[in-house]
């Protein structure tokens, strides 16, 4: 049985002070017997502090993007290695706004895959179309695509140790999100592109959802076989709304 995981994605929102609000609050309103994990991606400036008053909380510490290389003159990245040392245990990575808005390719996001992996990250590998592929009838041939441009460079048992998040890019801050049919489509076709591979890995390898997760639809969502969780934006920065999310999934 595949544990859910929900996931926040706070991108590059916060301030101490609100990271600090909002923390505490999720804290008071978690609730031990909910099944599902729970991880917090705040951006690099706030991952020490946040891990810190995380503590012993049961809920992990993600990094939001990492570079593919372990050390070096380049100015502005961090590597797996210092998001690890700062206690993270997760590490998001080809996030549509990094493909779309910073022109990571496929081939980029596997080596990024590689290097988490490398420093015992566990990588978070997000897939999806965007509105023009999807209306193109393209969504199956690009989400494969993304996929497989992984797993030709770190092989299919590389996947034990990682976590999938099916995120259609004109459902991202957008409002509007896949169906709970449509999502589960994709994600048994990703499931069924792995199982081609490894039955086992693809029986047990998470798949989340990425798409305008909110309260009012999280139940629904998670409610279809294939959908193991989600990876939340904007509601994981409202600490009543991202714990009500967990509970759905729990």
């Amino acid at each position: 049985m595949r544990k859910p995981l929900v996931a926040g994605n706070w991108k590059m929102h916060g301030s101490r002070s609100e990271n600090a609000a909002l923390v505490r609050s999720l804290m008071d309103q978690l609730r031990p017997e909910w099944r599902a994990e729970v991880l917090v991606c705040p951006p690099f400036p706030y991952l020490w502090e946040t891990g810190r008053q995380l503590n012993d909380s049961g809920i992990g510490l993600g990094g939001q993007s990492l570079c593919a290389e372990p050390q070096g003159a380049f100015t502005g990245e961090v590597s797996a290695a210092m998001l690890r040392d700062v206690g993270c245990s997760h590490v998001i990575v080809g996030h549509s706004e990094r493909r779309q808005l910073f022109g990571e390719t496929d081939e980029a996001v596997a080596r990024k895959f590689v290097a988490a992996q490398a420093q015992d990250l566990v990588p978070v590998l997000c897939l999806g179309e965007t509105l023009e592929e999807r209306e193109g009838d393209r969504t199956f041939e690009v989400v494969g695509r993304q996929l497989e441009a992984v797993v030709s460079v770190s092989g299919i048992k590389a996947f034990a140790a990682a976590v999938i998040a099916y995120e259609p890019v004109w459902a991202i801050g957008t409002g509007r999100n896949a169906t709970p049919e449509q999502a589960q489509e994709v994600h048994a076709r990703i499931r069924a592109s792995l199982r081609a591979l490894d039955g086992t890995i693809a029986d047990s390898v998470r798949i989340l959802y990425g798409g305008s997760v909110k309260a009012a639809n999280a139940r629904e969502l998670f409610a279809m076989p294939d959908l193991d969780g989600g990876l939340v934006g904007g509601a994981s920065l409202k600490a009543d709304e991202f714990a009500q999310i967990c509970a759905a999934a729990g």
